[in-house]
C-alpha cells in the first residue's frame, strides 16, 4: 500500500519541477551561440547608433559651412558718391563755351557737400563709425570733412551727406584754375576712410575698414558730377570675444 503511494506521489513530484522551470521569473540558461549572437546584435546595434550620429554632425557641420561660405560670408560695402554741391560760389565769369558760371572769391569760405551712399549686401547691419574725408585739387588738399556715425540695414542703402569745407586761397592758389573755370569743370579727387563692423548672430563678428579713392569731374554750372571712377580697398579683421 505505501509503495502504491510513494508511485502516485512521484509524477505528481516531476510535473511541479516542470512547471517551475517554465515560469517567467525563473532564469533559462543560454548556450554558448545565443550568447554570442546576443553580443553580436548589441555590437550592431551600438554601431548603427554611433554611425547615424556621427552622420547628422557631419550634415550639421556641412550645412554650418555652406551657410558660413554663402550667407554668412562677409561682403564689401558698395560705397557711390551721387552728387556734389559747391556752395558759396558768387561772381559770374564767362567761360570757353559761352555760358557763365559762378567763380570762388578769395576769403569767402566755401564748403562741398556730397550726396554718398552705403549699400550692405551682407544679411547683417554694417555699423560704420564717424567717416574721415580729404578733398584734393590737383593733387592739393582743399579741404577735410568728418562724417557722422550711423548703420546700414542689411539688404539696404543708407544715405549721408558729408559736408566738407573747402579752403579758397588754397583752391585759388592752383596755376589750373583758371584753365578749368574756362572749360566750367572741377577735376577732383577724395579720400575717404570708414571704419565699422559686421555682426552676425553673435557667431561672426569683423571689424570692416573701407578706404575709397575716388577722381571726380564736377559740372560747375550744373553742379553736377561728369565723370567719376572710385577705387575701393575693403580690409576684414575677426574682433576678439
Amino acid at each position: 500500500m505505501q509503495g502504491e503511494q510513494m508511485r502516485s506521489l512521484a509524477p505528481s513530484s516531476d510535473l511541479t519541477r516542470s512547471q517551475d522551470f517554465f515560469r517567467s521569473d525563473s532564469p533559462v540558461p543560454l548556450k554558448d551561440e545565443d550568447e554570442g549572437l546576443l553580443i553580436v546584435f548589441r555590437n550592431r546595434r551600438c554601431l548603427v547608433c554611433c554611425g547615424c550620429t556621427t552622420a547628422f554632425l557631419l550634415i550639421q557641420a556641412m550645412v554650418i559651412l555652406v551657410l558660413i561660405f554663402t550667407l554668412f560670408r562677409v561682403r564689401d560695402p558698395i560705397i557711390n558718391i551721387n552728387r556734389i554741391i559747391i556752395t558759396s560760389l558768387e561772381g559770374q565769369a564767362m567761360n570757353n563755351n559761352g555760358s557763365n558760371i559762378p567763380i570762388p572769391k578769395p576769403g569767402v569760405n566755401m564748403s562741398l557737400i556730397a550726396d554718398v551712399s552705403i549699400k550692405n549686401p551682407n544679411f547683417a547691419s554694417f555699423r560704420y563709425n564717424n567717416t574721415t574725408t580729404a578733398l584734393y585739387y590737383h593733387e592739393i588738399v582743399v579741404g577735410e570733412a568728418l562724417g557722422p556715425p550711423g548703420r546700414t540695414r542689411p539688404g539696404r542703402t543708407s544715405r549721408m551727406n558729408i559736408t566738407v569745407d573747402i579752403i579758397p586761397d588754397k583752391l585759388m592758389s592752383s596755376p589750373n584754375l583758371t584753365s578749368d573755370l574756362n572749360w566750367g569743370v572741377l577735376p577732383m579727387s577724395s579720400y575717404s576712410r570708414i571704419p565699422g563692423r559686421v555682426k552676425m548672430l553673435s557667431i561672426i563678428n569683423k571689424h570692416v575698414i573701407v578706404k575709397m579713392s575716388c577722381s571726380i569731374v564736377v559740372n560747375i554750372s550744373s553742379q553736377t558730377i561728369q565723370d567719376q571712377k572710385c577705387k575701393r580697398k575693403i580690409n576684414l579683421k575677426m574682433l576678439k570675444w
